[in-house]
C-alpha cells in the first residue's frame, strides 16, 4: 500500500570520494578544494538532522565504469581526455562524509547524471508518497541540476540546499539562480530544517492530495 502523499526526501546525490576528496576530485574541481570539503560536511550535516526529525533520507549514487557508459559518453571521454570515475568497487566510489544506515535507501546511476535514470527511484519515491525533493551533494550543474530538472517535470516540489552542494562548471549562484527561474525552486541551507523538510506554499494553489504519478492516471 502506498504511504500518504506529501512527504519531504532529503537526496544525497553523488557525494562520493572521486567527485570531493583525494586527487581525483582536486584535479577537477576548478575552486577552492576546502569548498568541497565544506558542502560535504554540511551534508553529513543535513543528513543527522533529517534523520533526527524523521525526514526520509535518500542516497544516490555513480558509477562510471566503461562497461555501463554508452557511445556518446565514450566519445565524449575520448575526445576530452576524460577518464572514468567512480569505478564498481573502488574507494573513489564510496560515499564521502556520509555512510547510508541499513534502513535508507541507495540507488545508483550508471554513467548517468539523472537519479530519475537509477533503477527503482522513481518508484520509490511514488511508493513512500513523497511529493517534495531536498537536493544535495555535487555537482550542481550536473547532476543535481539534471534531477532538479526531470523532478519539476514530473510534478515534484524541489528545493536545494545551497550550501550543501557546488557548481563544477559554472558559478554556484548562476547556477542556483537558473533553478530557482526555470524550476520554480526554493533555495536554502542546511540550518532551515523547517523549510526544507516541508511542502513549498504559493498563494491561491489548492492542496495537493495525490503524487504526481497518481495525478497522471487521475
Amino acid at each position: 500500500m502506498n504511504a500518504p502523499p506529501g512527504r519531504t526526501a532529503l537526496v544525497v546525490v553523488d557525494l562520493q570520494n572521486d567527485f570531493c576528496a583525494g586527487p581525483v576530485a582536486a584535479a577537477r574541481y576548478p575552486g577552492d578544494p576546502t569548498r568541497l570539503a565544506t558542502v560535504a560536511a554540511n551534508t553529513a550535516r543535513a543528513v543527522e538532522a533529517a534523520r533526527a526529525h524523521g525526514t526520509e533520507v535518500v542516497f544516490v549514487r555513480f558509477l562510471g565504469d566503461p562497461a555501463h557508459q554508452g557511445a556518446s559518453w565514450r566519445h565524449r571521454d575520448a575526445v576530452l581526455g576524460k577518464r572514468p570515475k567512480c569505478l564498481d568497487g573502488s574507494w573513489g566510489a564510496e560515499f564521502h562524509a556520509v555512510t547510508p544506515r541499513a534502513d535508507e535507501p541507495v540507488f545508483t546511476k550508471y554513467a548517468c547524471f539523472d537519479a530519475f535514470l537509477a533503477e527503482g527511484f522513481e518508484q520509490h519515491l511514488v511508493d513512500g508518497g513523497i511529493r517534495h525533493l531536498a537536493l544535495t551533494g555535487v555537482f550542481a550543474d550536473v547532476c543535481v541540476d539534471s534531477t532538479a530538472r526531470t523532478a519539476f517535470q514530473k510534478g515534484y516540489h524541489v528545493t536545494v540546499l545551497a550550501d550543501c552542494t557546488a557548481a563544477l562548471h559554472l558559478p554556484d549562484e548562476a547556477v542556483l539562480a537558473f533553478m530557482r527561474r526555470v524550476y520554480g525552486a526554493r533555495v536554502t541551507t542546511r540550518d532551515e530544517l523547517a523549510v526544507w523538510t516541508s511542502l513549498p506554499e504559493a498563494p491561491g494553489l489548492l492542496p495537493e492530495t495525490s503524487t504526481p504519478r497518481q495525478q497522471e492516471r487521475a
